[in-house]
Parts: structure tokens; sequence; C-alpha cells
């Protein structure tokens, strides 16, 4: 079995930090007096007539903020803005290399909604789009709201929208492998956080009946006293249509796919066994998943996907997130869609043409997938 451990690496001081700045054009004697004074004030003048002129004459048109306050990062949970900069720097790398969109890494020193708020709608002018990133459910869904009803860039926060795309995905190809009906099966998801919550409801969007969803203290269901914020009441009443209560193996009980948002080693052998024939789990907590694959193969699942790269099927953002913004920034999308997202999702699947138990999504670096992806925002 591989280690559960998440591979560990030498930092080096001398690097600082893993992105920088670079010019487009070579400052010379003779471009000096165009690129700065006295001919940039041509540009500004045109701009302060029509503002719509910035996405043209200055880096909007191709630069995102990737937007933190540090409160739910990756599986370490509220370490705070200075320890998530090197994960927003991460996420800009990967927006640069793949998507070839710029992107500046900002963390903010405040975990108050409307502080947040404030603060990335006096940035807005400076970018294209914002992609939110690692801030704590249920706050995440009242600061995404808020700014796509106010400003006139798309807002896009990733570990909703990102993680829900390429989960129905590769739930699109699960399926046609086990010859099973997304309408017809049962659905259970672990976590109620920003991902779990927005899985939910992609893939009732995209045709699914029966959802079943768990947290801390067991099934969601519409009676259950305690332990619901507003996004829990809400999904109970799109999920679990049959009242189902209990813990994780009485809502398994007979369940086709397993999704997993939320913490390690919390399935057992014993948990997959009580799910259908060819049963399909996404175990994606990292590094360490719900359940290893290993194990859940070994209690019968047909399928089984994680977030991890050391195994097969590996369930990525990275599928999504640069294609998408490549797409709006090149269309002038101001607004990213229930539509849309279900469109990315398929183009993605679209590009497996035989799907395996083995191979039910591309590679997370798989350079075909930012063109499909891109082309769903053409006008």
């Amino acid at each position: 079995m591989k280690s559960q451990e998440c591979p560990s690496i030498k930092l080096s001081k001398k690097i600082g930090g893993k992105i920088e700045i670079q010019s487009k054009i070579k400052l010379t004697d003779e471009n000096l007096a165009i690129l700065y004074t006295p001919g940039v004030a041509e540009v500004s003048k045109a701009i302060a007539k029509n503002k719509k002129l910035s996405f043209s004459y200055t880096m909007r048109k191709n630069t995102v903020a990737v937007i933190s306050d540090g409160s739910a990062v990756l599986g370490l949970g509220n370490i705070g803005p200075e320890a998530a900069l090197p994960v927003m720097e991460g996420k800009a790398l990967l927006f640069k290399e793949l998507g070839g969109v710029d992107a500046i890494p900002i963390v903010l020193a405040t975990q108050d909604t409307w502080e947040i708020i404030k603060i990335i709608k006096n940035l807005a002018p400076t970018f294209g789009g914002i992609n939110l990133e690692d801030i704590s459910a249920p706050r995440c869904f009242d600061v995404e709201e808020a700014l796509k009803k106010e400003l006139d860039i798309p807002v896009f926060h990733d570990d909703q929208h990102g993680t829900a795309i390429v989960v129905l995905a590769g739930l699109i190809n699960a399926l046609k492998v086990v010859k099973k009906d997304l309408a017809k099966i049962k659905i259970v998801i672990s976590g109620t956080g920003a991902a779990g919550v927005a899985i939910a409801k992609l893939l009732l969007k995209a045709g699914a009946k029966h959802i079943i969803m768990l947290d801390r203290m067991g099934i969601i269901h519409k009676e259950r006293n305690g332990g619901l914020n507003g996004s829990k009441k809400e999904i109970a009443e799109i999920t679990n249509p049959e009242n189902i209560r209990g813990n994780v193996r009485d809502a398994l009980t007979g369940a086709d796919v397993f999704i997993g948002v939320s913490a390690p080693n919390i399935l057992t052998e014993e948990d997959v066994r009580h799910m259908n024939k060819n049963a399909i789990v996404f175990a994606m907590a990292n590094p360490v998943p719900e359940i290893m694959p290993e194990r859940a193969k070994a209690g019968g699942a047909r399928i089984v996907a994680t977030g991890r790269s050391d195994y097969a099927n590996q369930i990525n953002n990275v599928l999504a997130f640069p294609g998408i913004f490549r797409g709006v920034l090149d269309n002038g999308i101001k607004n990213i869609t229930e539509e849309h997202k279900l469109k990315v999702a398929y183009a993605i699947a679209g590009l497996i043409k035989k799907p395996t138990s083995d191979k039910i999504i591309p590679r997370a670096l798989d350079k075909n997938v930012l063109k499909k992806v891109a082309e769903v925002f053409k006008k």
C-alpha cells in the first residue's frame, strides 16, 4: 500500500516563492516616453472617458486575482493569510502554466465576511476576474453571492465550482463503465462545506434525484435538531427525499456512489460492502482520503478516485479553472452560469473516449483540456 502521507520537499529560502512579474515589452531609452510618461497619459485619458477600454489597454485583459482569507486552506484548516500565501502562489503558477492567464495571489488579514466583500469590490478595477480560494463555509457562499451581484467581472469560487465540475466529469464516465443512470442511482456525499454543497447542487442540476449528505453529526435530514446552519438547511430541502437518518453506514446501505470531501479514514472496507454492486467511490480528502483506494477496492468498489496524483483517477480542479478563466477572459463573459458548469463537465468527460475503471478523467496536466473547456464560453 502506498503511503497515506503527502510527499515532502526541501523548501528553498533563496527562491522566494514560485512566481514573479515580467515585462511584456523591453524598456529602452526610445520607448520610455511611450510606456510611461508622457505617453501613458493618452491611454489614461481614453480610459477615463470609457472605462471598458481598461480591458483592452491594461493587464485586466488577461489577469485574475486569486484571493483567500486563509480560513480553509487545503486540508490544513484555518491557518491564516500568511500561511495561505504559498497555496495562492501555487494556484497562480497553475493559471499561468496551464491557461496562459496572469494571476495575482492576494491574502487578506480579515475573516469578516462583509469586510472581505468590501475589499474585493475595491480591488476589482485592477482585474478581469476574481478567483476566490480557501474561504470557509458558510461565509464563502455569502462572499461569492454578493460579489456576483455587484461586480461586472466573473467571480468564481474554485473550491465550490471547480470541484463540483470535475466530480461530475468523472462521474459521467464512471457511470458509463458500470452502466448506471445518474437519475436512478443513490449518491452519498460526505462533507457539507463549500465543495460538498456545490457538488450536490451541480449533480441535481445534471439530473441526479437521490442524494444523501452527511456532516460530523450524521445524515442531514429536514427534521434534524441542531447543527444546521443556513446552507445545511437549504441542502436538507433538496436532498434525502426519503428522509433517511443515521450514520455513514446507514447512508451507504444500498448506495451506488460515495463522494467524500470531508476527512481522512472515515470509511472502512465493511462500509463499502454495504454499497450496491459496481460501487463508485470518490474519496477526495487531501492528502489522506476518506478511504485508501486499496481498501475501497477490497470492500468491493469497482471504481475509485481520489484527489491524489499517485493513484489512477485524480479528481483535480486544475482540469477546470485554467480553461474556465481562459474562456471568460477571451470572450468577455461576465457571469459563469450553471449551464456553463454543466457544459464544462461534459467537455472534460468527453476527452475520455473509452472510459475504464482506471481511466474516467483526463490527466491533471493534459494539454487538450484547456482548449475544450475554453471553447464552452465562445459566444
